[in-house]
């Protein structure tokens, strides 16, 4: 079989390496089709042979102490690749039909998932009705495992899943209300186990968030970031991009409360590390208390208004002043910005004062003072839009005292005033 095996390596490889632009159209289609079936067969021999190392005790033989720890030395992948050939070795062991019918082409490996998890639900969803027995709940599970088989040729396996969800209504229906109850609580505290959200380290100046919650939980989480995730004349960001910065919002926003328990002994606030030598110039490029090193551009953005604790080193390294908050406008000067601009001041903006930052329009590291003056609400997207070193806007006060906006030539060229006319203010 390790000829086999080697073989059809080698005939993949120069599959892969051959040229495709002299196919027609339906050849081209026709071997996508194929490609991936082939990929999903293999992938089921990937897991028969994982679930095959994991019986055997080659992990532990060979001084691992899990199966993903050793697929993730032996095949140099990463975690979540490792948890995904494992999860699929224990969702296809003891499970011939499910993998027959990947082999055949008839479902995917994704269908198969669905139907496994749905089919595996079934007994335990019965075991309380007196009127059912083993055997029956066993008969309905394979019938149900039948019917969603034949249902994966013309149902994604998202759409499979809803399926799932109700499947004792096309098995058996005189059970199917009796059982959803029970079915549903199972499924929520299970879903509760299972949550969790997790950072990874940065690659390339981003941090994959990933994780799960119950849906209960992520009702909650979509109420909060739906006001904030509408789009904005001018604003080009895709809606994954406006659903991301509206979390972070919603952060900035707890942060600013003093309702978070104390961090350390401390109230939670992001600390940046900068040399000594920039700082006494411009702020140069810093280092997050998490080891993220930021530009001078966010650096001076993050100064004008989150709680940044600025830790200033000596040339030996040595901490030479731990300031508190020191460019933090708050108190009365926050209140009375927040009368004076009636939220994010940049023009047709409607974000309100609670998710706005205090920007300063001389900048602090340049001597501008934290004063009304000096000052200007902006929401995090306006507020990273003034700070772009290509950007061009510049902010200063009318006659009145009220914020203007110059914009650059390129948006208009005579570089007339703009002024928010969203916001209602005092008269």
């Amino acid at each position: 079989m390790l000829d086999e095996v080697q073989d059809l390596r080698q005939d993949a490889v120069k599959l892969a390496a051959s040229s495709l632009w002299p196919l027609p159209d339906d050849e081209i289609t026709d071997m996508l089709r194929i490609a991936h079936h082939c990929s999903q067969a293999l992938q089921v021999l990937q897991a028969r042979l994982v679930h095959q190392a994991g019986t055997r005790g080659l992990p532990r033989a060979q001084g691992h102490r899990s199966l993903g720890g050793w697929l993730r030395q032996l095949l140099q992948i990463d975690p979540y690749p490792a948890k995904q050939l494992t999860d699929r070795a224990a969702l296809l062991a003891g499970q011939p039909e499910l993998e027959q019918a990947v082999l055949d082409g008839r479902i995917d490996l994704r269908q198969a998932a669905v139907i496994a998890t749905t089919v595996a639900d079934i007994p335990d969803s019965l075991a309380d009705f007196d009127d059912v027995a083993l055997a029956d709940a066993g008969l309905l599970a394979r019938k149900a495992q039948d019917t969603m088989i034949e249902m994966a040729g013309r149902l994604p396996a998202w759409q499979l899943r809803q399926v799932g969800d109700r499947i004792l209504g096309h098995v058996a229906p005189e059970l199917a209300d009796r059982a959803e109850e029970a079915a549903l609580a199972r499924q929520e505290a299970r879903a509760l186990r299972r949550r969790g959200v997790t950072l990874s380290l940065p690659a390339n100046g981003l941090v994959r968030l990933s994780g799960l919650l119950d849906a209960e939980s992520a009702a909650t989480l979509q109420a909060a970031l739906h006001p904030l995730c509408k789009p904005i004349p001018g604003d080009e960001r895709t809606p994954a991009q406006r659903r991301a910065d509206a979390l972070v919002d919603i952060c900035r926003l707890a942060l600013r409360t003093t309702e978070l328990p104390e961090d350390g002994g401390e109230p939670p606030q992001v600390a940046v590390t900068i040399p000594y030598q920039p700082l006494t110039q411009a702020l140069g490029t810093g280092t997050t208390d998490t080891g993220q090193r930021l530009s001078a551009t966010t650096a001076r953005r993050m100064a004008c208004d989150a709680r940044l604790l600025p830790v200033v080193l000596g040339g030996e390294g040595q901490v030479l002043d731990v300031g508190r908050t020191r460019r933090m406008a708050s108190g009365p000067l926050r209140r009375a910005l927040h009368v004076r601009d009636g939220g994010c001041a940049f023009p047709s903006c409607d974000r309100p004062p609670r998710w706005t930052d205090c920007h300063h329009i001389v900048h602090w590291n340049d001597g501008g003072p934290t004063s009304l003056n000096n000052l200007v609400l902006l929401c995090r997207h306006h507020h990273r839009v003034i700070h772009h070193p290509t950007a061009g806007w510049q902010i200063g006060l009318g006659p009145d005292g009220l914020p203007d906006f110059i914009p650059p030539p390129t948006i208009d060229p005579e570089q007339r005033p703009r002024r928010n006319t969203f916001h209602s203010r005092p008269r």
